[in-house]
């Protein structure tokens, strides 16, 4: 059953009081009358009401003093005025200090249940807005990216130390390593968390229509602009303009863009006078784009521009040891959105995913558990499900010959092989990532070969 909300009544007349009270309880409110100002003001608690309704004509604290009282000690709480005298003055008065709505004398109680209910609807926009932005909040900090990579630690360093600093960014890395996450965390950590976040994937819309959106257009600019509008540029002023798959913007928007980069002034299409706003921007592509320039397909003085500080995002692949941390971390919000109740992947089922070479990163993972808890049944994802999903070894294989017999060319590979990847763990003392790094081949390989081989990474440290 929902919580009755709690209504505070402050007004000097007891019939005005009593007389609240019943209508208001009559429809399931908590209410508490006061006929004394200073001592409603005197007891009132942040937190404690969802709603206060006072008189503003009362000896000793007018209504105007308790309202300036009350919203010092909980701003947020809706406050309702009651009075017999309004007028246009005293309204703004209220309103100004904070008043909600203004309730004339006499009223009848449908009046007042109305203005009642839509206070309250007022409180309620504000928490959610509140839940909401702690929710938001939590999921875009660095702390909360999940993985514990030393790879994936030092970029999360780096976002902490770039985040502070008004200056572009330019975030590469595979698609779906997770490149507008990092974006949002860089704008949620920077001076600039109060403004608007605004994302626009430069690859998914026309050459036609990306200029128009990213810098608005007048009246008459082209067929069908009936009216002026803003653009992206305009609608993150005081926050941060993402640039997704920047790669794909056309030469001519690329010159606006470095316009804007150098100078902070743009043009809406069709206008003449030149805008200014406030606005960072970051940007990621998937592409090579040093490669482009040479190519000529990217401005040379627009990718130094975008790329002050480069932030690389490391595939999944070399990222093996977060495959458990991220997969447990998409089960649970799963669990908690369906009501289930799995607990992981199976023995072998984690196996095949870290020995999986995940080509579309977090994003194909994130898909890959989705997918298997709408079809396991069971408290674990099994190899069975999680093969409907990704390619995994065939049953009775690790996915890699077994060790050859020790004679011609496939024995001496595996005693070569063997070898080096032993002496390789004992150089790095057991670190699994320092040695595919040193021997600059992905994670997947190494710990398939430390599985062919019976290779264990204590014996190393």
């Amino acid at each position: 059953m929902p919580e009755k909300k709690r209504i505070l009544v402050i007004d000097n007349e007891e019939g005005i009081c009593r007389m609240v009270e019943a209508v208001l309880n009559d429809r399931g409110y908590e209410v508490a009358a006061c006929t004394r100002s200073f001592e409603a003001v005197e007891q009132f608690v942040p937190g404690r009401w969802d709603l206060v309704i006072t008189d503003v004509k009362m000896p000793g604290m007018n209504g105007l003093e308790v309202l300036q009282k009350v919203k010092e000690k909980d701003p947020a709480v809706p406050v309702v005025m009651i009075t017999a005298y309004a007028t246009v003055e005293m309204s703004i008065q209220a309103l100004r200090r904070g008043a909600y709505d203004m309730l004339t004398k006499p009223f009848e109680p449908e009046e007042l249940l109305y203005r009642v209910k839509n206070a309250l609807q007022q409180t309620q926009l504000i928490e959610e807005n509140r839940s909401l932005r702690e929710e938001l909040d939590g999921e875009f900090r660095v702390d909360n990216i999940v993985g514990a990579s030393a790879g994936l630690k030092d970029l999360l360093e780096k976002v902490k130390k770039v985040a502070v600093r008004d200056i572009s960014v330019l975030i590469t890395g595979e698609s779906g390593t997770g490149k507008e996450l990092v974006a949002q965390a860089i704008h949620h950590h920077s001076p600039r968390q109060g403004g608007r976040f605004v994302a626009i994937n430069c690859g998914a819309l026309p050459e036609s229509l990306l200029e128009s959106e990213l810098f608005g257009y007048r009246r008459g600019a082209f067929t069908g602009a009936k009216e002026d509008r803003p653009g992206l540029l305009e609608a993150a002023n005081g926050g941060t303009l993402f640039l997704d798959e920047v790669g794909n913007l056309p030469i001519e928007v690329q010159k606006k863009l470095l316009r804007f980069l150098q100078e902070r002034e743009f043009l809406r299409l069709g206008d003449t006078a030149p805008r200014k706003v406030d606005v960072r921007i970051l940007s990621a592509t998937n592409t090579n784009l040093k490669a482009a320039t040479k190519a000529g397909s990217f401005r040379e003085d627009l990718y130094y521009r975008l790329n002050a500080v480069n932030l690389h995002l490391p595939p999944l692949r070399e990222r093996v040891a977060d495959i458990p941390l991220l997969a447990a971390h998409f089960i649970r919000r799963q669990n908690a959105k369906f009501g289930t109740a799995v607990k992981g992947f199976s023995p072998d089922a984690l196996s095949a995913a870290s020995a999986y070479a995940w080509p579309g990163n977090i994003r194909e993972l994130k898909n890959a558990v989705e997918g298997s808890l709408a079809l396991e049944s069971g408290e674990l994802i099994s190899l069975a499900v999680l093969s409907q999903f990704i390619e995994t070894p065939n049953p009775g294989t690790e996915g890699e010959q077994a060790p050859g017999d020790g004679s011609g060319f496939a024995g001496a590979v595996d005693r070569f092989e063997e070898e080096y990847f032993r002496a390789l763990l004992r150089k790095t003392h057991g670190n699994v990532e320092a040695a595919a790094a040193e021997a600059g081949i992905n994670l997947a390989t190494i710990y398939r070969k430390m599985k062919k081989y019976g290779i264990r990474r204590e014996e190393s440290i």
